[in-house]
């Protein structure tokens, strides 16, 4: 899974990496080295615009932890961070997402633990690794979004009556990753970002065709502090290796 990653980038600079218009009027996540569920987080997407009929590709936030719209409440998002790619285009809470909802979350790189055992008198513990692209490359990771409506706002043109949500697709792990988690963010590669955001594009077999292999470029692992541990530490000093 990806419970836990890194997003430091300026939005200008991601605006630019993706192509992507800023949205200023939607708030903006500060850089993050320790981005948690229920976080403010950034993602690509393109939406139809309904003054012009054109299709935008915007840089918007929403909040991580997808929420379907038939949710009775939001905290069912807390639980819907990752979305396997195995099962993405049939379970219940994501498959119409996955035909007109696709989005990219970019991340410097993510984080995952392995198990240390009880030796002599120090205690067992989980030993945090940051994985992220060798050439230090901004990992393009695939997502579904929704729109969840809160029912206790009477007017549909109120910003608090929506909330916006999204979730991380994952996929087998490989490369350094693979000695630390079973599983992994899937990256998709910077030729297949049109297709999987293009809303009009809703054929289940090419898109699950753009679910392969993640994008090229090999994966680094590095022991850092146990200081991630807790959601309250933040700082690029939660990167430095161990």
């Amino acid at each position: 899974m990806c419970g836990r990653y890194a997003s430091s980038r300026a939005p200008e600079d991601l605006a630019g990496l993706f192509e992507a218009e800023l949205d200023p009027d939607r708030g903006a996540p500060g850089p993050s080295w320790n981005v948690a569920p229920t976080d403010e987080v950034w993602t690509v997407l393109e939406r139809v615009d309904t003054g012009t009929g054109e299709v935008r590709r915007r840089l918007r936030p929403v909040r991580w932890g997808l929420v379907p719209s038939w949710a009775k409440d939001p905290s069912v998002g807390a639980r819907m961070i990752n979305a396997r790619v195995e099962t993405v285009h049939e379970k219940p809470a994501y498959r119409k997402a996955f035909t007109r909802r696709r989005c990219l979350l970019p991340a410097d790189g993510f984080y995952e633990w392995v198990a240390v055992p009880a030796s002599g008198t120090a205690k067992a513990y989980k030993q945090p690794y940051f994985i992220r692209p060798a050439d230090d490359g901004v990992m393009a990771m695939a997502g579904l979004y929704e729109f969840w409506r809160d029912r206790s706002v009477q007017d549909d043109d109120d910003p608090a009556a929506w909330l916006t949500t999204a979730t991380i697709i994952t996929t087998e792990a490989t490369d350094e990753a693979g000695r630390i988690h079973p599983r992994m963010p899937l990256a998709l590669h910077p030729d297949d970002y049109a297709t999987w955001l293009d809303p009009a594009h809703q054929h289940t077999d090419d898109l699950r065709a753009l679910l392969h292999t993640p994008a090229d470029g090999r994966l680094t692992a590095t022991a850092v502090s146990t200081a991630v541990n807790s959601v309250r530490n933040n700082g690029p000093h939660l990167l430095e290796p161990a």
